[in-house]
């Protein structure tokens, strides 16, 4: 396999590969298992990591 074909190849299906991976990617968070992991990490800076913290804050 050429260089020239090698470039070709990546060109046209790693493009698809790329867009591909980006619509899975994205859309995960749209499934119904996705939207609570999603709001979990929203606001997950909001939760206090131990006792401690929640007293002084």
């Amino acid at each position: 396999m050429s260089y020239d074909d090698l470039r070709h190849f990546a060109d046209s299906w790693g493009l698809v590969f790329m867009g591909l991976t980006y619509a899975v990617l994205i859309g995960w968070h749209f499934l119904p298992h996705g939207r609570g992991h999603s709001a979990r990490a929203a606001t997950m800076i909001f939760e206090p990591e131990s006792d401690t913290e929640a007293d002084h804050g």
